[in-house]
């Protein structure tokens, strides 16, 4: 039987590390039919943080009534040590939210811009002048605030309302949020139908604009398949920053065809196997998206996870 570790072979020309940034206690869940608790959702976070993670979302200060899984948001930040060496963004889509946050503590925020239209009306509630509009307003009181503010843009590689999305958009948005202060932006494949090659066109783009791949993350789901494919794509290309969500739990709700997450272990297997350091005990967190799974009433995607837990 073979170790539940992957042999290493490295690539001098890949980055020597990564900072794997776990959604799957937000993102994941927000996504899922069962509404967990916030004891239960506290557990997860610090399973995941015990793992090694050390970026793991916490919440949303968004309205419950549009996404009740992210109820009691307050609650969960409650029972964390925000002062840790670990990060617990919120995703805080207004200044309302920004204030909730503040006053629950958070010292992270997350916010959420669209670069098509049509995804910003489905998901946002409005066009997508006015909610890029807000959510630089709020990513520039944040860090006037002295918060960390991550960026987050949906529909990067493609839109299932209006087709193809010109990489001048991505490069566009991206510029503007960097402006207002994040620190980092994270590229979603929203519908999953992005390639590697496709990455790459998007990140060379990018950075021939002079927006560093250190200031590059990458969000992707796996409807076809392409998720790690599309990692190591951005990987040759100097990207070390990737989300993940432990067991695959979770997909975007406002676009249908969008299956789940890239599954954390999934990636820490394949970034193990280069030798690509992340400080991410694989066990721990296939062990803790086998629990997940439990608490979801439902098996999870991950297929490391299946082989791990089972030797």
């Amino acid at each position: 039987m073979m170790e539940s570790l992957p042999q290493v072979f490295t690539r001098e020309t890949l980055p020597s590390q990564v900072k794997v940034c776990e959604v799957s206690a937000r993102d994941g869940l927000q996504a899922e039919s069962v509404t967990l608790p916030a004891e239960v959702r506290v557990e997860l976070i610090s399973r995941l943080a015990s793992s090694g993670l050390r970026t793991i979302e916490a919440g949303s200060f968004v309205s419950p009534k549009a996404v009740p899984q992210m109820a009691d948001t307050q609650v969960v930040l409650d029972a964390l040590n925000l002062d840790s060496a670990v990060s617990y963004p919120v995703l805080t889509p207004n200044r309302r939210g920004l204030d909730d946050a503040q006053a629950a503590g958070a010292k992270d925020i997350a916010v959420f811009v669209s670069v098509t239209e049509s995804f910003s009306r489905a998901n946002l509630g409005d066009s997508l002048e006015v909610t890029t509009a807000r959510n630089l307003d709020v990513a520039t009181a944040a860090t006037s605030a002295g918060m960390q503010v991550r960026g987050y843009l949906s529909m990067v590689f493609g839109d299932p309302w209006e087709g193809p999305v010109d990489p001048q958009r991505v490069v566009t948005a991206s510029a503007r949020l960097l402006d207002a202060g994040c620190s980092s932006i994270s590229l979603g494949d929203t519908i999953g139908t992005a390639t590697p090659g496709h990455v790459a066109a998007v990140l060379q783009a990018l950075i021939e604009s002079g927006i560093p791949a250190e200031s590059i993350a990458l969000h992707t789901h796996n409807t076809y398949g392409q998720a790690l494919a599309n990692v190591y794509a951005a990987l040759q290309l100097g990207v070390s920053e990737f989300d993940a969500s432990a067991g695959g739990v979770g997909g975007c709700p406002f676009a249908g065809s969008a299956t789940g997450n890239l599954a954390t272990e999934d990636l820490v297997w394949m970034l193990d196997g280069l030798g690509i350091s992340t400080g991410v005990d694989i066990r721990a967190v296939a062990e803790t998206s086998q629990w997940l799974s439990r608490q979801l009433g439902k098996p999870l995607a991950s297929a490391t996870s299946a082989a791990i837990v089972t030797q």
